[in-house]
C-alpha cells in the first residue's frame, strides 16, 4: 500500500480561487494557481445547475472542491489521479490542521498565504473545522467523483467510498415501518455529526440587540426576520411587489423548492418598513420588480447577504460592548452558554420558530407551513425546551433544594425557650 504523506510538515498554499462570474448560466468558476479554469469542476457545477440546485449551492460545493484541490496541489497530485490514500489523508488534515488564517481584505500582504500542519490546532490558535463542515466536504467530493466516474472522465475507483459495512447492500433492506429511516449510505471517511438544538435568541437579548440597530432599514429587516421565520437569503431576495401591507404578508421564494410562499409578518415589521421607505424616498429606485432592501451608502445597491450579516453582527457587538470583529457575539453567547458567533441572522429564524411553537393557540402544522419544512418531525424539534430556559429552571430547583435542606437542618428550641426571643438574641438562626 502507498505510504501516507507527512501531514505535520505539509504546507498547503492558499492558491486558486472560486470566482463569481455574474453570469446566470455559470455563476461560479473555479480557477487554479495560474488563473486557468478547472474544467472538471465547471462540468460538475453545470450538472448541479441542471438538477435545479441554486447558485448558493454551487458556491458551497465550489468552496469544498477548492479546499480539496489545494490539498492535492500541495501534494503534486492531479484530481484525476487521487486515490483513497489522498482522500484519507485529506480527511485527517481537515480534522487536525484546522482552518487556515485569512488575511484582512485591507492588508493582503501574503503573510498568511500558507497552511502548515506542524502543530496542533490549539497551539496555532486556529479553530478546527466543525464535524458538519467535514461531513459536507466528504459528501461533495464523493458526489464529484461519482459524477466523473459515470462520465468516464475520472479515476475508475471513487477515492471517497461508502462505509465497508454498508457497501454492497440494499439500503433499508430490513427496515421496520414503525421506525424512521436511517442513513445507510454513509461514507467511510464521513465523521459523526452530533445532533444540535437550534440556537435561538432569548427575548431580553433580542430587545437589547434591537435597540442597538442604527437605521429604520435594519429595524424593519430584523423585525421581518423574527416574525416571518424566513431564511436570510429568502427575505433579501424580496422585491417591492412582494410586500402586501394590507394583508400583512410578504412573498418569498423558498430556498430548496423555489416555490413562492406567502408568509404573515407582524404589524411592527410593516411600521418599520414604512419608516424605512420614507427615509429613503427619492434615494432608491421605485418599481414593482426592484429589490426591497438597499444599502445605505451612496450610490445605493441591492443589499447582499454578507452586508446584512455584518450589519447584525455590529448590532450584537454594540449590545454587549465587545470591541473588534474577532469577539463578535461573544458576550451574548456567554450569556446563554454558546460560543462566539452563536447569534446570527439564521438564529432569528430559530427564534421565530420557538416563539410560534411555544404558543398553545398556534398548531404545529401552521408552524411547519410558515417555516417551509417538508416533514413535521423537522418542526417538532422546536418543542424541545430552550437551553437557557432549562438552565434557569434547574438552577431554581437547586436553590429550592438548598433552602429546604436549611429548613430541615434548623434545630427546634429547647423546652422553655421562646423562638422569637432566641431569634432576637442570636439572629436568624433561631
Amino acid at each position: 500500500m502507498q505510504e501516507s504523506t507527512d501531514l505535520a510538515a505539509l504546507v498547503v498554499p492558499q492558491v486558486g480561487r472560486l470566482s463569481a462570474t455574474g453570469d446566470e448560466w455559470e455563476p461560479f468558476r473555479l480557477l487554479d494557481a495560474d488563473g486557468h479554469e478547472v474544467e472538471a469542476v465547471s462540468a460538475f457545477l453545470r450538472d448541479l445547475q441542471a438538477a435545479g440546485r441554486s447558485p448558493a449551492t454551487a458556491r458551497s460545493y465550489g468552496l469544498d472542491l477548492l479546499r480539496w484541490l489545494r490539498f492535492l496541489w500541495a501534494l503534486g497530485v492531479g484530481w484525476e489521479r487521487a486515490t483513497r490514500v489522498e482522500a484519507r489523508d485529506f480527511c485527517r488534515w481537515l480534522q487536525i490542521a484546522g482552518k487556515p488564517p485569512r488575511p484582512h481584505w485591507r492588508r493582503r500582504d501574503g503573510s498568511a498565504s500558507t497552511d502548515t500542519g506542524g502543530a496542533t490546532v490549539a497551539a496555532r490558535g486556529r479553530r478546527p473545522y466543525a464535524a458538519s463542515v467535514r461531513a459536507h466536504n466528504e459528501t461533495v467530493l464523493r458526489g464529484f467523483y461519482e459524477f466523473h466516474l459515470d462520465a468516464g472522465s475520472g479515476p475508475i475507483v471513487n477515492p471517497f467510498p461508502l462505509d465497508r459495512s454498508r457497501r454492497g447492500r440494499r439500503a433499508h433492506a430490513h427496515h421496520n415501518p414503525m421506525e424512521p429511516f436511517r442513513d445507510q449510505r454513509s461514507g467511510r471517511y464521513r465523521p459523526a455529526v452530533p445532533a444540535r438544538l437550534p440556537r435561538s435568541v432569548p427575548d431580553a437579548e433580542f430587545n437589547e440587540i434591537f435597540a442597538r440597530l442604527s437605521s429604520h432599514r435594519d429595524r424593519a429587516l430584523v423585525a421581518f426576520y423574527v416574525s416571518t421565520g424566513a431564511r436570510a437569503s429568502e427575505l433579501l431576495s424580496v422585491t417591492q411587489r412582494d410586500v402586501d401591507p394590507g394583508r400583512q404578508t410578504v412573498s418569498v421564494i423558498r430556498k430548496g423548492s423555489r416555490e413562492v410562499a406567502l408568509l404573515p409578518a407582524s404589524s411592527d415589521a410593516f411600521v418599520w418598513l414604512r419608516l424605512y421607505q420614507l427615509e429613503m424616498e427619492g434615494a432608491i429606485p421605485i418599481g414593482r420588480h426592484q429589490p426591497l432592501w438597499w444599502t445605505s451608502r451612496r450610490p445605493p445597491r441591492p443589499l447582499t447577504y454578507h452586508a446584512a450579516h455584518r450589519m447584525f453582527e455590529r448590532a450584537v457587538t454594540r449590545a454587549h460592548g465587545t470591541a473588534g470583529g474577532a469577539g463578535t457575539a461573544a458576550g451574548i453567547g456567554a450569556g446563554i452558554g454558546a460560543g462566539p458567533g452563536a447569534v446570527t441572522l439564521h438564529a432569528l429564524r430559530h427564534t421565530a420558530a420557538y416563539r410560534m411553537a411555544e404558543d398553545p393557540a398556534l398548531p404545529l402544522t401552521d408552524v411547519q407551513f410558515v417555516l417551509g419544512h417538508a416533514q413535521l418531525s423537522t418542526t417538532q424539534i422546536y418543542l424541545t425546551p430552550r437551553k437557557e430556559e432549562v438552565i434557569r429552571r434547574v438552577l431554581a430547583h437547586h436553590d429550592e433544594q438548598t433552602r429546604r435542606a436549611a429548613e430541615r437542618a434548623r434545630p427546634a428550641p429547647a423546652p422553655g425557650y421562646r423562638p422569637e426571643t432566641l431569634q432576637v438574641l442570636f439572629g436568624g438562626g433561631g
